[in-house]
């Protein structure tokens, strides 16, 4: 399937940003996680189709986005993974200012994408929320699990840890999106089945990230 080269190609491309970040300091990581998600913002305004279920757009780079968190509790601290998190909220927040204010500029009377424009990042105010507490939530729920298990493990156990934070996280992020998004605007049905099919792609991702994270590991143990 497509959709699981694009998971791939997208991890590697994480992987080598934290790599990149090891040389260049963590800065640079959390630089790379504040634009994953910030992209998510943007890319979860399109609707795409995953087998029989319909996710947002944004799945994938949200998703490889606990890679990133769970690499710099791993290899650099808790606290650098807080300001990671508060770094891609900050960002967040500025998204949507800056979107509102683009959106509120008088264009010049020649220019005809206004309309296209408010329809692509014209994001809902309800929307705006549901994304923004799931984010602050599951992404510190995450670390809070990755870290709690890492002292619990005495180091050990990176892929029980690994998938633990993640798919916990995950669900969490996904419940709490999908409800106050989409709840009473369409049928329980339609968004019970939202919530199953964009978790199914986030388990994908949790699974399909662990021999990255073996790998940074792995690199990172043999530079020493």
């Amino acid at each position: 399937m497509m959709v699981i080269l694009w998971i791939i190609v997208t991890l590697g491309l994480a992987t080598g940003a934290v790599l990149a970040g090891e040389k260049y300091g963590v800065g640079l990581m959390i630089g790379i996680y504040t634009a994953l998600i910030v992209m998510a913002q943007i890319f979860a305004n399109k609707l795409v189709v995953f087998g029989n279920w319909v996710v947002p757009a944004a799945v994938i780079v949200y998703g490889v986005s606990f890679l990133i968190t769970d690499a710099i509790c791993e290899f650099h601290s808790k606290e650098d993974a807080k300001k990671a998190i508060a770094s891609g909220f900050i960002g967040s927040i500025l998204l949507v200012v800056g979107i509102q204010i683009v959106i509120a500029w008088d264009a010049p009377v020649f220019w005809e994408g206004q309309q296209a424009l408010v329809q692509t990042l014209g994001m809902t105010s309800r929307i705006v929320l549901a994304s923004l507490l799931a984010y602050i939530v599951s992404q510190n729920w995450d670390v809070y699990v990755f870290t709690s298990m890492k002292r619990a493990t005495r180091g050990k156990a990176l892929w029980l840890r690994n998938i633990a934070s993640t798919s916990t996280s995950q669900l969490i992020d996904t419940v709490i999106f999908i409800t106050i998004a989409f709840a009473g605007t369409m049928p329980r049905e339609a968004v019970i089945g939202m919530i199953i099919g964009q978790y199914i792609v986030k388990l994908l991702i949790a699974a399909l990230d662990t021999p990255f994270l073996y790998g940074m590991k792995h690199y990172l143990e043999g530079l020493e």
